[in-house]
């Protein structure tokens, strides 16, 4: 008996999620570098995302990977109003072997209803947090919604760490899914030059979008307590295109009153190195947090970081013992970790820096996520192309 043919595919994997490159946040951290990792590793990879400014081109090849962009008519808060995404993503999954869902997302109860005839993987990086007022309690209600209908019909539901999972309000959803914890993906950033170092006093770094949820406010509270003068507070990201608002305001004040705080934007490349070589401790002092790939790149180079007791955000302190643990929004408890840490010596540091290169480095993390993609392709049909063979397929997925 002769099999059927099987339909033609363009792509090996579909990814979707509402931001990408050249945006700048984890969560598209975490979907660019799976994405080009993988096309590098010889599958072919589409990314249909929402074309969040309208001056990039609505198709393009970034990193190897096909990026297809549909139009934006409005803006909720963080979130973008793209009528065409949700049935864009189902056309590109039709063709492809795997569709790889980021979540939380508004459109992914669209995209999955009715079903589609792939396997879905969803990476679920955080439970949606927004500033209070009626409009954005309606559109976490709506997202939260949208997000369990997509997780039920996921083949597979990837999250960074099991504490994110159990304290997550999915959690009862999470419980039925065949459920995988992979880190979020981290580059080894060392190397740098210590460029942005002025004295011979403590450098404190935070690095990331300069929004709410990150708690800036309470770290330069925390650091106007350490009276050193020779003490740097070294703030480094994104404030001008972040969906839903910055806080540059706030930070930009804080420095007017402390002449000791410096503003540094948007790092990339070799400028994110220096600035890792830069500072003896990182803070990460958000209110809501699923990972936190800044502090574990930072640890990866040997900066421990104190970071808040947040599931999922307290992880790779808990798993390295690399850094300090506080409540959120406690700043004298966030003042203390930082003073204790600025005194840790050199053999625990490179003791913590082995350890966080060891469990969130990006050939682990692709291995990881390469070996759940092919679990779930179907049988070879004879003549049909498969996503090239790699290495990582002699590991097993760790769940």
């Amino acid at each position: 008996m002769t099999s059927a043919p099987s339909p033609a595919v363009d792509y090996d994997l579909c990814v979707a999620v509402n931001y990408y490159a050249p945006y700048v946040s984890g969560l598209t951290e975490v979907a660019r570098v799976v994405a080009e990792g993988l096309a590098e590793r010889g599958w072919r990879v589409a990314v249909v995302a929402a074309r969040h400014d309208p001056a990039l081109p609505t198709r393009e090849r970034l990193g190897g990977v096909d990026v297809h962009r549909t139009p934006v008519v409005a803006t909720v808060g963080r979130g973008t109003v793209s009528p065409s995404f949700a049935s864009t993503v189902r056309r590109v999954a039709r063709r492809s072997r795997v569709l790889h869902l980021h979540l939380p997302m508004l459109e992914s109860a669209a995209v999955l209803v009715p079903r589609l005839r792939v396997p879905v993987v969803s990476t679920y990086h955080i439970d949606l947090w927004l500033p209070p007022g009626l409009v954005n309690r309606i559109a976490t209600g709506v997202v939260r919604r949208s997000v369990r209908t997509a997780l039920r019909r996921s083949t597979a539901v990837v999250v960074n760490s099991e504490d994110q999972a159990r304290h997550s309000e999915q959690w009862p959803t999470l419980t039925d899914a065949r459920l995988t914890a992979i880190p979020a993906p981290c580059l080894d950033r060392s190397g740098g030059e210590p460029g942005y170092r002025e004295t011979t006093g403590p450098h404190i770094g935070f690095l990331g979008r300069m929004v709410p949820d990150k708690g800036l406010e309470y770290l330069v509270r925390a650091f106007g307590e350490i009276e050193d003068p020779d003490a740097r507070l070294l703030l480094g990201g994104d404030y001008e295109t972040v969906a839903g608002g910055s806080v540059i305001g706030m930070v930009r004040a804080a420095a007017a009153r402390d002449d000791r705080i410096r503003v540094l934007g948007l790092l990339r490349g070799r400028e994110i190195n220096d600035f890792y070589s830069s500072v003896d401790v990182f803070a990460l002092p958000s209110v809501a947090e699923s990972f936190g790939i800044a502090q574990a790149e930072a640890m990866m180079c040997g900066v421990p970081s104190v970071t808040t007791d947040l599931p999922g955000g307290r992880f790779p302190v808990l798993a390295t013992g690399m850094g300090e643990i506080v409540p959120p929004r406690d700043v004298p408890a966030l003042r203390d970790a930082l003073r204790s840490t600025l005194t840790w010596d050199t053999a625990i540091r490179e003791a913590g820096r082995d350890r966080a290169r060891q469990e969130f480095g990006v050939e682990s993390c692709l291995d990881r996520y390469e070996n759940l993609f092919r679990s779930l392709l179907p049988p070879a049909v004879e003549g049909r192309r498969e996503p090239p063979a790699h290495q990582a397929d002699r590991h097993e997925t760790r769940s």
